[in-house]
């Protein structure tokens, strides 16, 4: 059977005239005229090589073909109903919706954690999945569903995205306990000559803290370089090194915490979906559950 030959109306006209039992009633079941459904049933003879519907006196008698389909069509008819019918409402206290995330440290961390206890009590069954991906496919995967949201704490533009800043924080600078260069507090001086972990997903280039420092005609000492805030912590608790997190990675772990010794412009996180997802209704309330997460999520 050649599939791209199958119209789903047709099993709708077939599971009419099997409960209807005649064509007349069928046609008043689907509010169509009688010459339709026999047209539909022709068709649908032929793609199935099978007559269907016997007429016996004033009813139509399903054939053995049609009795074993009947179960199987009426199944799959009820899915697409329920899928259709999903598509405009969401109850989360039923929905086992599965959302998948791509996001960086501050969504894992800070977020996610916050957002699975808020989700027990309203959506018991709605899971969560968060992983890295590549911002050049982002759009793409977010097309094909695979992706929902993104969220970066840099701003990224493309046609193809809705996006909203969800929270905003400040850098500051940690360093291990009692450490010996620090016992008096951070000034500018002793923050650059300190060893740093410098933490950026680019293999070169200056971030945002260089590029403040160089405003100020300065230049801090990068020992390593990492991919990732939460490699950070682990190194930063055996050594000497200091580093520049957002403050609120940094309150997770058992460190010293000093302001930075210069000004620098907030931390901004965004959130970002596709056009498409814009009016679904599941995405309207994970975005709404996202904001009432965030609204806890501020610089201090």
């Amino acid at each position: 059977m050649n599939l791209n030959r199958i119209d789903l109306n047709l099993f709708a006209v077939f599971d009419a005239i099997y409960t209807a039992g005649s064509l007349t009633k069928a046609a008043d079941v689907l509010c169509i005229t009688q010459p339709a459904v026999s047209n539909s049933l022709a068709r649908l003879r032929e793609m199935l090589n099978d007559p269907l519907f016997v007429r016996t006196g004033h009813s139509m008698t399903p054939t053995p073909v049609a009795q074993n389909i009947i179960v199987p069509a009426r199944q799959a008819l009820g899915l697409l109903r329920k899928s259709v019918q999903q598509s405009h409402t969401f109850d989360p206290a039923i929905s086992e919706k599965a959302f998948n995330f791509a996001s960086r440290d501050l969504l894992e961390v800070s977020i996610m954690p916050r957002l699975m206890v808020r989700l027990q009590n309203v959506a018991p069954n709605v899971t969560l999945t968060n992983y890295e991906i590549a911002r050049s496919q982002v759009v793409s995967s977010m097309a094909n569903g695979s992706l929902d949201f993104f969220a970066d704490a840099s701003s990224f533009t493309d046609p193809h995205l809705c996006k909203q800043k969800i929270a905003s924080d400040r850098f500051v600078v940690i360093a291990r306990k009692n450490h010996p260069a620090l016992k008096n507090g951070l000034d500018l001086e002793t923050f650059l000559r300190l060893g740093h972990i410098n933490v950026s997903h680019r293999k070169s280039g200056a971030g945002p803290i260089d590029i403040e420092l160089d405003k100020l005609g300065k230049k801090r000492k990068v020992i390593m370089r990492g991919q990732h805030f939460l490699t950070v912590p682990s190194a930063i608790v055996k050594t000497d090194l200091i580093a520049c997190l957002p403050y609120h990675l940094a309150k997770h772990y058992d460190l010293s915490i000093f302001e930075l010794p210069f000004d620098i412009q907030p931390v901004e996180y965004f959130l970002y979906w596709h056009v498409s997802a814009d009016h679904d209704h599941a995405h309207l309330w994970m975005r709404e559950q996202i904001s009432e997460v965030c609204k806890a999520y501020a610089p201090h």
